[in-house]
């Protein structure tokens, strides 16, 4: 049986990564700055030798709010090689396979389809039904009730984070079946932000609604409250992208590698932990 490393083991997806693997028998080494069975950090290569004995398969994700981690992506490979790993399953995102090779996630896709010491699988999720309650929007929507983000009527197929976590888990498991593979990964339909801020309305009870501020005005937020400039910049993108509906097609994917229709923003609204984070009582009172 391999050893698997997760790497980003204490976030969206490695921590659901994880117990998934060792439920199914496999070693599981999780990597972070904190809070994992080992400590990584991409600004410090000393720590990706220890992070890779004794590895055979690694789940690489890229570093948060950061475009400039390509190099470091490139020697973490080389000492990946250098330690024996024979696959990576990559984090990606959906529509990198249209970006520019320079575009960060973009190159990393590129080099591990160079490498032939190793076997690779890309996954390319869009935005994750998860952003509402644990990461991007949260906050805005616990502090102010609303959803700010400069995209229209536009619409996207947000997909569950434990979908991820099975394909991921797949390619983990069996390296070989899905060498090679790249994955686009939606949710079973395409909602406009009106749409979800209706829907978490109804779910918290709650007067939830989407803010299509201007754009300019967006970035500039973004940058004010600690995102980089360049990164920013790219969420400006992302934006024009979600306004014109370019990741609103559902895909078939989550369900060819795991068995099953990939979860609904229904059926994520039923999980009373999603309506908890978003229904706290200073949430309310902020509303």
């Amino acid at each position: 049986m391999s050893t698997i490393l997760i790497l980003g083991g204490t976030g969206k997806t490695g921590r659901r990564i994880a117990p998934r693997l060792r439920s199914a028998g496999a070693t599981v080494r999780t990597a972070s700055r904190n809070g994992a069975d080992v400590r990584f950090d991409w600004d410090d290569a000393g720590t990706y030798d220890a992070a890779l004995s004794g590895v055979d398969v690694v789940y690489l994700v890229p570093p948060a709010l950061d475009l400039g981690y390509v190099p470091r992506a490139l020697a973490f490979l080389d000492r990946a090689e250098a330690a024996g790993v024979r696959h990576v399953t990559f984090l990606s995102a959906r529509g990198v396979d249209h970006a520019p090779p320079e575009a960060a996630h973009r190159a990393v896709e590129l080099e591990l389809g160079r490498r032939t010491a190793l076997t690779h699988s890309i996954l390319r999720p869009g935005w994750f039904m998860q952003d509402f309650d644990e990461y991007f929007f949260a906050p805005a929507i616990v502090a102010e009730g609303v959803i700010q983000m400069p995209v229209g009527d536009g619409r996207e197929a947000f997909i569950h984070a434990d979908d991820i976590a099975e394909v991921a888990v797949a390619t983990l498991l069996d390296p070989d079946a899905h060498a090679g593979a790249e994955y686009e990964l939606t949710g079973p339909e395409a909602l406009s932000l009106t749409q979800v801020a209706e829907r978490l309305s109804t779910a918290t009870g709650r007067a939830i609604r989407h803010d299509d501020l201007p754009r300019a005005d967006w970035i500039a937020g973004l940058e004010a409250g600690g995102v980089p400039a360049d990164y920013a910049a790219m969420l400006g993108v992302l934006a024009d992208a979600l306004r014109a509906s370019a990741t609103a097609g559902v895909t078939r994917d989550v369900e060819r590698v795991t068995g099953h229709a990939p979860r609904s923003f229904d059926a994520y609204l039923a999980d009373p932990a999603v309506v908890s984070a978003l229904t706290a009582p200073s949430a309310v009172s902020a509303a």
